[in-house]
């Protein structure tokens, strides 16, 4: 499964950038963030075929 994970701003709460990841990388991902302080909003990806 992937997962889309977008970096939110820190005053208002907008995306401000976006990734898709595959649910491995999710955990290290959050775990980073949260370190850090930054906010992040996950969902899963859209897994529609082109």
């Amino acid at each position: 499964m992937r997962f889309e994970i977008m970096r939110l701003d820190e005053l208002d709460g907008t995306p401000v950038d976006s990734t898709v990841v595959d649910a491995a990388s999710v955990n290290r991902i959050v775990q980073q963030a949260a370190a850090t302080g930054q906010r992040l909003w996950i969902r899963p990806a859209d897994t529609t075929a082109s």
